[in-house]
């Protein structure tokens, strides 16, 4: 695999999003309702019951993306079928809440999880805006209450900022704070507005921008965006420093989520110009990447702390696809060809390590060796990230001059 392909082209980009639906579609669909979440990298269905609210709202996404990119009908009756399955399950009519887990089996729940978790429901409003944008304006009246459920519920004036999770009733909210949820809620924001053309949302997803990327960012000894706070967005350093396996709070700085933050800066930009998010976006970028690249081995490490020093060794999937849109985003908006220059080496890596050549897809993970560390695709992942990533740079090449 010496030849490599030519990461800049249109042709490219649109294959790499069709062979990773062919990976998922149709042998993700569940016929009783929404999708399997749990693949093996062969392709087969390796746990039917587990429903999580991320993956079933990802894989409304990657379905509406594919129709906006594709124009098949297909994409977008499966991401109708993702929405039906969202509204009658994770739904909860009585408190206008979501369930963030359980388990499905002949068309039947078990084992619910109800907690109403800022994250998943950040993903639910982006369900609902990409599946408006894909031409399916049932899901305008699910995105206004999500919204606004999310306002009375969650949002904190004072902070600009959401909490980040609260009871199944509503009732008590739970004292830690996040910057993953509210990055998502930006990102949800940002969809909610390019379908519907509200300020609202756009002004949303510039407070929590700010709020986050400028103003919490100051609070961590590095300047960077750290992840966890207190009740009174006080910086919390220690929680979860001894647990890596948390797939939504892991303790350090993530060099994924600087990188996603600068991809973010430059899309609310598109809308809203200001000075500022360019320059904050090379900001994160650069720093995250002078820590965590890998110069003998290639690809990205995945988190680091107050010191600098390397936290967690691995590679993941993710933070690859997010820090190539990034990058395409901060080449075009800035004119440095160095970004480019990031672009084009993580595209050689992606392509030797995380692309499936055989079943289409990318791998989830590697090891610091970029051998394989999982055999699992889907729940969180169903290349949510990698297609989105596709799609923006696309967007980014769209509007470069001719």
């Amino acid at each position: 695999m010496t030849d490599l392909p030519d990461f800049r082209s249109r042709a490219f980009l649109l294959d790499q999003i069709e062979e990773a639906m062919r990976f998922y579609h149709p042998a993700a669909c569940d016929p009783a309702g929404g999708f399997f979440h749990v693949l093996s990298n062969e392709g087969a269905v390796l746990d039917a019951r587990t429903r999580s609210l991320v993956s079933s709202c990802r894989f409304v996404f990657i379905h509406a993306n594919a129709y906006l990119l594709f124009g098949r009908s297909e994409y977008r009756e499966a991401a109708r079928h993702g929405l039906a399955f969202l509204l009658e399950h994770h739904r909860v009519p009585l408190t206008r809440g979501y369930r963030w887990q359980f388990d499905f089996e002949r068309g039947e729940r078990s084992g619910e999880d109800r907690r109403n978790i800022t994250y998943g429901l950040s993903f639910v409003v982006l369900a609902f805006a990409m599946a408006l944008k894909a031409g399916l304006p049932e899901a305008a009246a699910w995105l206004d209450e999500m919204v606004e459920t999310m306002e009375r519920r969650l949002y904190e004036p004072a902070a600009g900022l959401y909490a980040d999770e609260a009871s199944a009733d509503w009732s008590q909210v739970r004292p830690y704070r996040g910057q993953n949820a509210n990055m998502h809620a930006c990102e949800a924001m940002l969809a909610a507005y390019e379908a519907t053309g509200r300020t609202f949302y756009l002004d949303r997803a510039n407070s929590i921008a700010h709020a986050v990327a400028v103003r919490q960012a100051g609070l961590s000894p590095l300047g960077q965006v750290w992840e966890h706070f207190k009740a009174d967005w006080s910086l919390d350093p220690d929680y979860n420093r001894d647990d890596h396996c948390d797939g939504y709070r892991p303790w350090g700085y993530l060099a994924g989520h600087q990188t996603e933050w600068a991809k973010l800066l430059l899309m609310l930009d598109r809308h809203r110009p200001s000075a500022w998010h360019a320059r904050r976006a090379c900001e994160l970028f650069d720093a995250a990447l002078s820590l965590v690249w890998d110069e003998e081995r290639g690809g990205m490490l995945y988190s680091y702390g107050h010191d600098r020093a390397i936290y967690d060794r691995s590679k993941q999937q993710w933070v690859h696809a997010e820090t190539l849109a990034a990058a395409a985003h901060l080449a075009a908006a800035t004119g440095d060809v160095r970004y480019w220059d990031w672009y084009d080496r993580l595209w050689a890596f992606v392509w030797r390590h995380f692309v499936d050549h055989g079943r289409g897809g990318w791998f989830r993970a590697l090891n610091t060796d970029n051998s394989l560390a999982s055999h699992e695709r889907g729940i969180p992942e169903p290349d949510y990230h990698n297609m989105g990533a596709c799609a923006e740079i696309l967007a980014v090449l769209d509007r470069r001059p001719s």
